[in-house]
């Protein structure tokens, strides 16, 4: 039996104000928090996937590693970009439409469904084989 990957189901990042990281990640990203889970706070992203957010006691930035995030089309980008520059006072990435790094330096990719396809509004391929379409 050969293993079958259906996708991600979580990504953990570190922050050293979880209260501060719910409130940017909502704000940003329209994010809905879960509840119960182990560790700190979970924020949903999209139908099958979170966002675990931990406290440590001292955050240490990465240089190359990041998550990517999907939001709808091109307006959503602008707004994605204008709020972390104006308001959080955030750098873009200046090769990218959309990278930044959060208050805790974590870097974010952020892409629409332009730059991937619209298949991922679909959960899983299985959704697919049932004759759904768009």
């Amino acid at each position: 039996m050969s293993v079958q990957v259906y996708g991600c189901n979580h990504i953990a990042i570190e922050v050293d104000d979880v209260g501060a990281a719910v409130k940017f990640y909502q704000d940003v990203f329209n994010l809905a928090k879960m509840e119960g889970g182990e560790g700190d706070a979970f924020l949903k992203l999209g139908e099958h996937q979170f966002l675990a957010i931990f406290e440590v006691e001292r955050v240490k930035p990465d240089g190359v590693r990041h998550f990517g995030l999907i939001v709808r089309d091109e307006k959503q980008l602008t707004e994605v970009r204008k709020k972390v520059k104006e308001k959080y006072g955030l750098k873009l990435e200046s090769r990218f439409r959309c990278d930044f790094r959060d208050p805790w330096g974590n870097r974010i990719q952020v892409v629409d469904l332009h730059d991937e396809s619209l298949i991922w509004l679909l959960p899983y391929a299985e959704v697919q084989k049932v004759g759904i379409k768009f």
